[in-house]
């Protein structure tokens, strides 16, 4: 066999694959594995070899996440960013200092703030009010299902106490029924069709910001969570397309196209039109995203019985199905006929019954198709519902990020689902043990992009550095080589990659290189081990300074 291009040795290589798990050598010719072993591998160093000493490291094969918004994440790193803080004098001083610094934009944007910084998760237009008064601001919180706005902005909206509520949001009010400065889910849309649109060149910029990010966490591929206008966001796709054609994208991409809430079946010839005009080179426009529910924290995530009051007593509001879920069934089978992936968002317990029942319907109708639909977030699950995953072959996209104790679980979530539905939240041992297939992602810009943070919380269900010795619903733990594979073979099926996710001969040489064996190291150290390098294709894309 002729000399390797690049051959890493003395291990620790995890490989995930079940025929050889652990090995100690592996070598790269041009995009591919070419030999994986011990020390036979060395063999294949010749005198133009890259050799890769791994003492005292670890190689994996390269990190996926299956649910992120890539460039809505990187177009964010360059606006008003409000993450990494709870302090609400913090967020206003930031506001203030971007305005500052920036006086020729029309409108503040940007966002990133928690829901547990205010009281019942509900900032006021005043606050904003006392740092921009003269230019309307409009900021997203940390979910994305929200937005915080100033009283300009809801001057140049129309918005008074006599607007009504969109079907498929809330406008947060004071007393006397004034706009209070919160719009929650659909509403956020009364807002940002006036807000100025990213231009192509922006959407461009924020795409390749995300992807450098992304490579140093050791990420080689994704799936898009959202490719297509919402609430008056900008439509990423042409970004993705771009970089595709320039050869600027070195990640490998999956587009979920947008499921228009407001709209039936007419859409499909549409979306199966825009499939064929995204897909290029490293980016597949092949699944559709489907956003079936809200989020629990301002009760819209659909639920199969009502939320709870601050006293403990049922409401009349189990959340919202923004979907039919008897047109969500044809939908999915129509969509499933056409081979696209189907990629929910399923939140609330009803939504995720909702989401298997359309795939139970696609099943009954197709027959078994290799469309691997996944379900994203599964924050409340009923046990009922567990083996249905396995029996359907629908996918367990996990957020691991989320199943931990901290102020919106604790304040803003668990009082409002009781006891016992409480314990029902992000039930990645069940999901396990009940055969499901696991894929994992971020959501980022929602939480941390990073997956050895994930990693650290699906397996100590505690965040990292945390003082708070609570272990989130114990029994709900997955071991190591558990969340690995769903950050690595799990989320590379999920985005059809059949030749990635596992570091076996003829994959793609999609790799990650962390400065310690996570795999020996105590549970609670996973999330210090950092990212060395990162290759995808045998080309390395990320080297630490």
């Amino acid at each position: 066999m002729a000399p390797a291009d690049l051959v890493f040795t003395r291990g620790p290589i995890h490989t995930q694959d079940p025929a050889r798990t652990r090995a100690s050598s592996l070598a790269v010719t041009g995009e591919r594995i070419t030999a994986v072993g011990h020390d036979d591998v060395r063999e294949l160093i010749g005198p133009a070899t890259e050799v890769v000493d791994l003492t005292g490291k670890l190689l994996l094969p390269g990190f996926q996440d299956a649910h992120i918004h890539a460039v809505f994440g990187g177009l964010e790193l360059a606006e008003c960013d409000l993450t990494g803080t709870v302090g609400v004098d913090e967020y206003l001083r930031r506001i203030r200092e971007f305005a500052d610094a920036h006086p020729e934009r029309a409108w503040i944007t940007g966002g990133g703030w928690s829901l547990e910084s205010f009281a019942g998760g509900l900032p006021t237009r005043h606050l904003l009010d006392s740092v921009v008064p003269d230019r309307p601001v409009y900021l997203p919180n940390r979910d994305h299902h929200g937005a915080w706005v100033n009283t300009r902005a809801l001057e140049l909206a129309g918005l008074t106490k006599d607007s009504p509520d969109p079907a498929d949001g809330r406008i947060e009010r004071e007393p006397d029924g004034t706009p209070s400065g919160v719009l929650q889910e659909g509403a956020t849309g009364l807002i940002t069709r006036l807000v100025p649109q990213r231009t192509a060149a922006d959407r461009l910029a924020g795409l390749l910001r995300a992807q450098e990010l992304l490579h140093s966490l050791g990420i080689t591929a994704w799936q898009d969570a959202l490719l297509g206008s919402f609430h008056g966001q900008c439509d990423p796709s042409d970004a993705y397309l771009t970089a595709a054609r320039d050869g600027s994208l070195t990640a490998r991409v999956t587009g979920a196209l947008w499921w228009d809430r407001a709209r039936g079946a007419e859409q499909i010839p549409e979306l199966v039109a825009r499939r064929a005009e995204l897909s290029h080179g490293r980016f597949l426009a092949r699944a559709v995203k489907i956003m079936q529910d809200g989020i629990a924290e301002n009760f819209t995530a659909a639920m199969t019985s009502p939320y709870l009051d601050s006293c403990g007593c049922a409401t009349t509001n189990t959340g919202m199905s923004f979907v039919d879920p008897v047109a969500l069934r044809g939908h999915v089978t129509a969509l499933d006929a056409l081979d696209f992936q189907v990629h929910f968002h399923a939140l609330g317990d009803r939504a995720v019954r909702e989401a298997l029942d359309a795939v139970e319907a696609a099943r009954g109708a197709n027959g078994r198709r290799a469309t691997r639909h996944h379900l994203a977030h599964l924050q409340v699950v009923h046990p009922d519902d567990l083996p249905r995953f396995a029996r359907l072959g629908a996918i367990a996209n996990i957020q691991p990020l989320w199943a931990a104790h901290e102020p919106q679980m604790d304040e803003l979530t668990i009082p409002f689902l009781g006891p016992e539905r409480a314990g029902w939240q992000y039930p990645f041992g069940s999901l396990l043990r009940a055969g499901a297939t696991l894929a994992a992602g971020s959501d980022w810009p929602v939480s941390s992009p990073d997956p050895l943070a994930g990693l650290h919380v699906a397996v100590n269900r505690k965040e990292p550095d945390t003082t708070d010795e609570r272990v989130f619903l114990p029994e709900q733990r997955l071991d190591l080589g558990t969340a690995v594979a769903a950050y690595t073979a799990g989320s590379a099926h999920v985005n059809g990659l059949d030749d990635a996710g596992t570091l076996r001969v003829g994959h793609l040489a999609d790799l990650v290189v962390l400065d310690r064996d996570v795999f020996t190291a105590p549970p609670e150290e996973i999330a210090r081990a950092t990212v060395l390098e990162t290759y995808v294709g045998g080309r390395r894309v990320y080297t630490a300074d």
